[in-house]
């Protein structure tokens, strides 16, 4: 069996973690210019991941602090689908990826790295986006800051705000 190292994340995996929820109210105030959040609707919200797997890595991430699936009410799981479908309209006009992996690990077993407040991801894929760079040299690429992925989605999700109800005034 080969094995396909991802050796770059090794500085959120190893890195010491705060004894605060990163998605929670407390947590996101701790680098307010830096969080990274899109859109912040009644009960869930849009942010860039730190540590993408691809360029335009977005989570969609309920407030509550809650780790079981089956224990999101009907509204939060409205607006978690509604912001996943909004995002990947979003990501499609903005970036033009050619495909998307949308997925939930659920506990660390199960490839959480924040196991305790569940999160969908939605990851663009890019035609040989897992290229040679990855695989033999041991070295992603990022081909897209984070301020400029920022800079380009924000302005979506704030017309994305203008045309729901479900946008906090924040």
């Amino acid at each position: 069996m080969d094995n396909l190292w991802a050796a770059w994340r090794s500085d959120f995996i190893l890195s010491d973690k705060e004894d605060i929820c990163i998605f929670c109210e407390e947590g996101r105030r701790l680098k307010k210019q830096q969080r990274l959040i899109l859109y912040e609707g009644e009960t869930s919200f849009v942010i860039i991941n730190l540590y993408p797997y691809n360029p335009g890595h977005l989570m969609v991430v309920p407030y509550r602090h809650l780790h079981d699936v089956e224990k999101l009410t009907d509204e939060e799981n409205r607006e978690m689908n509604d912001l996943i479908i909004e995002s990947i309209r979003i990501l499609k006009r903005r970036f033009k990826p050619h495909g998307f992996n949308i997925g939930m690990n659920l506990g660390a077993t199960g490839g959480a790295g924040i196991e305790y407040h569940l999160h969908w991801h939605v990851v663009p894929r890019y035609t040989g986006d897992i290229n040679f760079l990855a695989a033999i040299g041991k070295t992603k690429l990022q081909s897209i800051g984070l301020d400029i992925i920022y800079e380009e989605l924000k302005p979506e999700y704030d017309q994305y705000a203008g045309r729901t109800k479900r946008a906090k005034s924040r």
